[in-house]
C-alpha cells in the first residue's frame, strides 16, 4: 500500500483537475530598470569608503540600514578596540565578495599566471594583501571600526 492512497488508483489522479486560485489578484510588475552601482551596494548591505573600497559589513545581522541617532559613530583608528587579528567569517565573507567582483570583471590586482577561477584569483589578492576591501566591525553600542585587508593579520 502507498502512501497517497490506494493502490486501485493512481496517486495523482486528480492533478488534472486541480487549479491555482491565488488570494489576492497578481500585481503588474514595474518594468526592469537598471539600478547604478550605488543602488546595487547599498541593496546588498555595502557601500564604499573615500578611498573607493567597498565596506563588507562583518554583523550578519544587520539589515543595510544605518544606525539612527548617536549611535553609529565612526571610531577613530587610533582609538579602535578590536583585534588586529581577521576572523575566519571575516576570511570567508571577503573573499567571497572579491571572488564575485573579479567574476563580474572587476579589475585584477594581481598578475593572473594563467589562473581562471575568481576564487583562486581572490586568494593570490589576499595572500599578497592587495584586495581593496574595508572590514567593518560593529559595537553592541551601534558604533563601528573599519579594518582594511592589509592591516588585518591573517
Amino acid at each position: 500500500m502507498s502512501d497517497y492512497g490506494g493502490d486501485d488508483e493512481p496517486a495523482f489522479a486528480d492533478a488534472e483537475d486541480a487549479y491555482y486560485e491565488p488570494d489576492e489578484p497578481e500585481e503588474d510588475l514595474p518594468p526592469d530598470v537598471e539600478e547604478d552601482a550605488e543602488d546595487t551596494l547599498q541593496s546588498r548591505g555595502q557601500e564604499q569608503d573615500e578611498q573607493g573600497r567597498t565596506i563588507v559589513n562583518s554583523d550578519p545581522n544587520q539589515t543595510g540600514q544605518k544606525p539612527v541617532g548617536e549611535e553609529g559613530k565612526k571610531i577613530p583608528d587610533d582609538k579602535r578596540s578590536t583585534t588586529p587579528f581577521m576572523t575566519k567569517y571575516e576570511r570567508a565573507r571577503v573573499l567571497g565578495t572579491r571572488a564575485l567582483q573579479i567574476s563580474m570583471n572587476a579589475p585584477v590586482l594581481v598578475d593572473l599566471e594563467g589562473e581562471t577561477d575568481p576564487l583562486q584569483i581572490a586568494i593570490k589578492e589576499f595572500n599578497q594583501k592587495k584586495i581593496p576591501l574595508v572590514v567593518r566591525r560593529y559595537m553592541p553600542d551601534g558604533s563601528f571600526e573599519d579594518w582594511t585587508c592589509e592591516e588585518l593579520i591573517t
